[in-house]
């Protein structure tokens, strides 16, 4: 049995000129479309209603009650997805102006050749298939369960999964754990999402960057008079978020002072706003989320153990995106058809070379860093920046060194570990060797020593990165993550040749 063959592209002509229906259906024919002619606005309209074309070809001057503007008025409110192009012996700006504010995508003046027709024809088309995909990646989104994309199918994310289930199930506190972008805030949203409070407030705060008085008017509000210029009272997070849930993102943040009026709030559900005395009675369910090592700020003293042991009632522990690489091939597939249909784009095919790039990939910034990366590919309508990106990263990582101890010169001793973007350079706290000979006032000066030490490491490095590439300029270049031509300038300035 053969594979029935896919049907023709359906385009529909509307025009009371028998002549040049002939003609265009005859041009569509010969270009492999199903021409469709009609001679009235009306009949045109009621066709388009019954069953909308892939696109139309509309003369705008028609006999009759509807004219061709109002026609194309009518295809818009049907199906604004349908591109029309309109024709007119007139040519006139005014019809022009009118024809392109109701939607039509193009404009072409009679009499006209079939190359006048033809590329805003194919433009058209491919527009009214462009919208054909986005809507079905939208319904494919909405299909799809966007936890279970984002948070993975690997045993470990399908039991953290459970814990946001059991979680949501109280109103006890939860400590979300995981390196920068590995989607805590999503995971406090999934929590508050199925939990009893969901039809309440849900009330983010992110703790990172504000001096310890801000952060606490940010949270429990303050009364008239006691910032300088406030007016008037102002309530806090903890107000707003009543009968909700209250996200404290970077709990580490919170200073030990501020610790203890939050850890009040939450076993008394009662606090004072800044400059008041009387208490505020609130119901808030609490959630935190950290990228820092909390039993270790708790052991160094940085962090309250009794407001720690509070929040961490249930902890999320989110790993890397490094620990789960065989999640990546499908919330790449995700985010790409994501914003594709975010920004109207095609949907970018990613090769088998470069989804293996994406796969042995690091990822500092795990999920953030590959929607981010997946948003560009979309909007570039193309993969290869990325893959060219992804290979020089690659290229670095098998360029890495072990740590090479530079000459300090008049500094300290110097360590530098990896390369271009990786380079760590460290420097010991032995101090400087100091001259023997005398040293007269004004003679040395800390800029001078710093400036010394820093030309000198520089140098070190650069050289045994062409040794370390057999004097490949290119490779050194892209190793130490710098241009080619700021290479070789650098190698002039340092009087490095392969003699030394």
């Amino acid at each position: 049995m053969s594979d029935s063959m896919p049907e023709p592209t359906r385009v529909m002509v509307v025009d009371d000129d028998p002549a040049m229906c002939d003609y265009l259906i005859d041009f569509l024919g010969r270009r492999g479309y199903a021409g469709e002619s009609v001679h009235a606005a009306d009949e045109a309209v009621r066709r388009f209603n019954s069953s909308p074309p892939a696109a139309v070809i509309l003369d705008l001057v028609m006999p009759g009650e509807m004219d061709g503007l109002a026609a194309l008025a009518a295809f818009r409110k049907i199906d604004r997805n349908v591109p029309v192009l309109v024709l007119s012996g007139q040519g006139r700006t005014t019809t022009v102006v009118q024809a392109m504010k109701l939607g039509a995508i193009d404009f072409i003046s009679k009499p006209f050749a079939d190359a006048d027709l033809e590329a805003p024809l194919l433009n058209a088309l491919r527009q009214r298939q462009l919208c054909l995909e986005v809507a079905q990646l939208r319904e494919q989104l909405q299909g799809e369960a966007r936890h279970t994309l984002l948070y993975g199918r690997s045993e470990r994310m399908i039991r953290i999964r459970e814990l946001i289930d059991h979680a949501a199930e109280t109103d006890i506190p939860v400590l979300i754990c995981g390196e920068s972008g590995t989607g805590k805030e999503l995971v406090a949203r999934a929590v508050y999402a199925k939990s009893r409070r969901c039809d309440r407030p849900f009330v983010k705060v992110n703790c990172t960057g504000l001096p310890a008085d801000v952060l606490e008017s940010e949270l429990f509000g303050f009364e008239r008079g006691a910032l300088t210029g406030t007016i008037q009272h102002r309530p806090g997070k903890f107000e707003f978020a009543n009968h909700g849930t209250l996200f404290l993102d970077e709990l580490g943040a919170i200073t030990p002072s501020l610790q203890g009026k939050l850890l009040d709030v939450l076993q008394d559900g009662e606090f004072s706003r800044l400059g008041g005395k009387a208490a505020v009675r609130v119901d808030v369910r609490v959630l935190a989320a950290t990228n820092q090592n909390m039993d270790a700020a708790v052991a160094a003293g940085r962090f309250r153990e009794d407001l720690f042991l509070r929040l961490n009632t249930v902890s999320i522990n989110l790993p890397p995106l490094r620990e789960r690489r065989e999640e990546i091939p499908a919330l790449t597939d995700f985010f790409i058809k994501k914003y594709s249909v975010h920004y109207n784009k095609p949907l970018v095919e990613i090769t088998p070379p470069t989804m293996q790039a994406l796969v042995k990939h690091e990822w500092p910034g795990n999920v953030r860093e590959l929607e981010s990366l997946s948003k560009r590919i979309v909007i570039l309508g193309s993969e290869s920046s990325v893959s060219k990106d992804l290979q020089q990263a690659a290229v670095a990582a098998r360029h890495r060194i072990p740590a090479v101890p530079l000459p300090a010169a008049a500094g300290p001793a110097v360590v530098v570990a990896g390369a271009g973007p990786d380079v760590v350079v460290h420097r010991s706290v032995a101090p400087a060797p100091v001259p023997t000979a005398t040293i007269e006032p004004g003679q040395y000066s800390l800029k001078d020593v710093s400036r010394h030490a820093a030309r000198e490491a520089e140098r070190e490095l650069i050289l045994r990165m062409l040794q370390h590439t057999r004097w490949n300029r290119k490779e050194a270049a892209e190793i130490l993550g710098i241009s080619y031509k700021a290479l070789l300038y650098k190698i002039k300035e340092n009087g490095l040749d392969r003699a030394s």
